[in-house]
């Protein structure tokens, strides 16, 4: 049945209505279209890379080329950085969970502080093969550029690689020579690696490390400490209620022997490790356990109140700049569980900076002190009246906040 309203004449209301309502929309679209323009860029890129969209598809993205003129310091940056450091409108606009209709990378402006290193870095065939350089990456990482902003390109291997050693073999097994790209170090096998304390001279980080039947094999194995500065595995785990550490980080941890003795009690540690002139990280997951390739500036890529325990031997002592340090204690508070427990091994520094320094700047973290044991170090000689402090810290378990 015909409506009774059918033809009866529109009200001047409706019609200035509909007149705002049509300027709206075509004003956002020509905004819309003026703004979040999607060719630039890719034809940006497809230039500097000398590709083009009939044979490799490069994914589209929306910063325009006057983005990338964002100041004098930024012109002659590589396109690809700035395709990736620009920030990204999201597809869909505002989104809550964001506060943002734009996206922003967690990179930027340490990489701009070396232009020639980030332009040899950043230099390659978008959709191809990575430069075999690891060693100018970890320069830059080092140097604050983290994450290392090359994404769109795949990375050197190895060309003959075969599958790793199966568990549990590969927990105290050297792994073939052909799983890892040698390029970036000294020692051209793992013979070499293994040696390289008896041969080598000089200074290497953790320079006896890989040869798992020496001082590896003996790591944390004893049952008593006797108050000693070598603290047990069981001692520290004895300090929880049974099976209540469950998983957590070692920062530094060479090889992973740590976190194959904390596997071995059903324990998941995460290493953190660099490749100073070895293939650290490669090692490790040839052991079956997880590398994590982050310096100490790094913010810790985990959630607050999250893990059971962080252990550190070494790495965290006095050639760490105290602010610095200061900010990986926090962090390190910050992703221990409430009743979490810092272990630090073999804290090293002078022993005047230890009373005046190291012990004030760990205290004001808000740590409980399980245990706290200080003794001479004296591998490099007395004279230099270096200290050791191995400390078992506690997150409070209530009003840790």
């Amino acid at each position: 049945m015909n409506s009774p309203n059918r033809h009866k004449p529109r009200s001047l209301s409706t019609n200035l209505f509909l007149v705002i309502l049509l300027s709206t929309n075509l004003l956002t679209f020509l905004l819309s279209t003026t703004f979040y323009s999607s060719c630039n860029l890719t034809s940006s890129v497809l230039a500097a890379t000398g590709r083009t969209t009939s044979t490799n598809y490069v994914p589209s993205t929306t910063i325009s080329r006057d983005e990338f003129k964002r100041s004098d310091a930024t012109e002659d940056l590589p396109p690809e950085f700035l395709a990736f450091t620009s920030g990204q409108p999201l597809p869909y606009g505002f989104n809550t969970n964001f506060d943002s209709d734009t996206i922003f990378p967690p990179v930027g402006s340490s990489c701009t502080r070396f232009p020639d290193d980030l332009r040899h870095f950043m230099t390659y065939s978008v959709n191809g093969s990575c430069p075999d350089d690891e060693l100018l990456a970890q320069k830059l990482l080092l140097r604050g550029c983290e994450p290392l902003p090359r994404r769109r390109c795949r990375p050197a291997a190895p060309p003959n690689y075969v599958e790793p050693f199966p568990y549990p073999t590969c927990i105290w097994t050297t792994p073939l020579d052909n799983s890892v790209v040698w390029t970036a170090y000294t020692c051209k096998n793992y013979n070499c690696l293994i040696n390289r304390k008896h041969r080598q001279k000089g200074f290497d980080d953790c320079k006896d490390c890989f040869d798992l039947e020496g001082r590896e094999k003996s790591r944390w194995t004893a049952t008593e400490s006797h108050g000693s500065l070598d603290f047990t595995i069981d001692e520290v785990l004895a300090t929880k209620p049974p099976g209540t550490i469950r998983i957590g980080l070692d920062i530094g941890g060479g090889v992973a022997t740590f976190a194959v003795r904390m596997m071995q009690r059903n324990i998941t540690i995460v290493t953190s490790s660099m490749n100073l002139n070895g293939p650290f990280n490669s090692f490790i997951a040839s052991r079956g356990v997880v590398p994590l390739y982050i310096s100490i500036s790094q913010r810790l890529p985990f959630f607050d109140n999250t893990l059971d325990i962080v252990h550190s031997m070494h790495v965290l002592s006095n050639w760490i700049p105290t602010t610095l340090l200061h900010f990986l204690l926090f962090d390190v508070y910050r992703v221990l569980r409430p009743g979490g427990l810092l272990w630090l091994d073999h804290f090293f520094c002078s022993g005047d900076q230890l009373e005046k320094v190291y012990a004030p700047v760990i205290e004001s973290v808000g740590f409980n002190k399980l245990k706290w044991v200080v003794g001479r170090k004296l591998d490099r000689g007395p004279e230099l009246q270096e200290m050791y402090l191995s400390a078992l810290l506690e997150k409070p378990l209530k009003n840790s906040w």
